[in-house]
C-alpha cells in the first residue's frame, strides 16, 4: 500500500467571480523514500494539491466533487477536522513557502516549537519519551528538549541558546530550517514542501536541499516537493509530475521524464531553461498564459497554446498512456498509431 494515493481528484473553489475547477482528475502515488516534485507554471494547482492532502482548504468555499486522497489507507477527504488535527504533524508535515509569514514574529521560536511538540506528544506520548502519566511540567521539559534536538538536527548552530530567540533574529535560511524542524518534530511519514527554497540564495538553497535529502534517508519519509525549478528537481527528486491547469500531463521517474520528455508542455518547460552565453531576448518561452479556470477550454487544457495541437485535442481530455512502467503521459501524440483516444475520467 502506497503512503499517499491520490485518485481522480477534482477540486472546485467558489469565489465572487464564480466557481473555478482548479484540479481536474489528479492521480499520484507516493511511496516511502520517494521524493516527488510537482512542477508547472504559477496557477497550475501545485500548492492546492499539497494543501488538499493536508486538509488545509476550508470547505466551503472548496469542494471535492470526485476523487480520493488516501493517506496510509485513510481517505482524508472523509476525515473530520478533529481527525485531521490528529493527522497533521503526526502523519503529514508541511513546510510552507515563506518562513517570514509562517513564523509568528511576536513569539519566541521556543514557544512555537514547544507547542507543536506538545500537540504531537498528546497524540503519541512516545514522541516525548514519556509515559501516559507524565505531568505537564515533565511534558513541557521533554518538548523543549525535543525542540532543541530537532533544531540541532537541521543545522541550527548552538541550538540550546538560540531556541529562545525571536524569528527576526534568524536569517532567511535559518528561519526555513526552523520551519523544517517544526514540520518534522511529530515524526511525520509524509512531508509536503511548498517551494521551500524560493526566497533563499543559491548557496543556502543547496544546503536546504541537502538537508531534505538527508532527512529522507534517515527517517524514510515520502516527500512531495512543490517547485518551479527544474534544476532543483534534477538535483534532488526521484520522481516528477508535470502539472498544467489542474492536470498532471506527464509523470514518472525524474530520469525518464528528463531523458525522454513526451508532452509538449514538458518539452516547452525544458526548452525555457536558460543556458550559459544566451543573449538578451534569446530565452524560449511558451506563448500565452494558463487558461481561465472559471471557464476552462474543453478537451486538453493546453490545446490553445500547444504548438503540436491536433484536430481532436479540443474534443475530450486525452487518456493517460504508459510509455514504460515508470513513465506516463496524457497526450494524443503518445497514443498508439497516433490515434486519438479519450478518457472521460480525466
Amino acid at each position: 500500500m502506497a503512503l499517499l494515493e491520490i485518485r481522480d481528484l477534482h477540486l472546485k473553489i467558489r469565489t465572487f467571480d464564480g466557481e473555478a475547477h482548479v484540479l481536474n482528475g489528479i492521480n499520484l502515488s507516493v511511496e516511502r523514500g520517494q521524493i516527488w516534485a510537482l512542477v508547472g507554471e504559477t496557477g497550475c494547482g501545485k500548492s492546492l494539491t499539497g494543501l488538499s492532502v493536508a486538509g488545509l482548504l476550508p470547505r466551503p468555499p472548496a469542494s471535492y466533487p470526485r476523487g480520493t486522497i488516501m493517506l496510509e489507507g485513510r481517505n482524508v477527504l472523509e476525515a473530520s477536522e478533529q481527525q485531521m488535527r490528529a493527522l497533521r504533524g503526526r502523519h503529514v508535515g508541511m513546510i510552507f513557502q515563506d518562513p517570514t509569514t509562517n513564523l509568528n514574529p511576536v513569539f519566541r521560536v521556543s514557544t512555537q516549537m514547544i507547542d507543536v511538540a506538545l500537540h504531537a506528544g498528546a497524540l503519541d506520548p512516545a514522541i516525548l519519551g514519556l509515559g501516559e502519566g507524565a505531568s505537564r511540567r515533565q511534558r513541557k521539559t521533554a518538548a523543549r528538549r525535543l525542540a532543541i534536538s530537532m533544531l540541532d538536527k537541521v543545522g541550527i548552530p548552538d541550538a540550546e541558546a538560540r531556541i529562545d530567540d525571536y524569528p527576526h533574529q534568524f536569517s532567511g535560511g535559518m528561519r526555513q530550517r526552523v520551519l523544517i524542524a517544526m514540520a518534522l518534530i511529530g515524526r511525520p511519514k509524509l512531508l509536503i514542501a511548498d517551494e521551500p527554497t524560493t526566497a533563499l540564495d543559491v548557496s543556502v538553497q543547496a544546503q536546504i536541499l541537502r538537508l531534505i535529502y538527508e532527512l529522507v534517508r534517515e527517517f524514510d519519509l515520502g516527500v512531495v516537493l512543490i517547485t518551479h525549478s527544474l534544476g532543483v528537481v534534477a538535483q534532488l527528486c526521484t520522481h516528477v509530475a508535470v502539472m498544467y491547469a489542474g492536470n498532471i500531463v506527464e509523470s514518472g521517474t525524474a530520469r525518464a521524464v528528463f531523458k525522454r520528455p513526451a508532452h509538449p508542455y514538458t518539452r516547452a518547460l525544458l526548452a525555457a531553461l536558460p543556458v550559459a552565453g544566451a543573449r538578451r531576448g534569446d530565452l524560449n518561452g511558451l506563448p500565452g498564459a494558463v487558461p481561465d479556470l472559471y471557464h476552462p477550454p474543453s478537451g486538453c487544457r493546453l490545446a490553445p497554446r500547444c504548438p503540436c495541437v491536433q484536430p481532436g485535442c479540443s474534443a475530450a481530455a486525452p487518456a493517460r498512456v504508459s510509455l514504460s512502467p515508470d513513465h506516463h503521459v496524457a497526450c494524443v501524440l503518445a497514443q498508439p498509431n497516433e490515434s486519438v483516444v479519450h478518457d472521460s475520467a480525466r
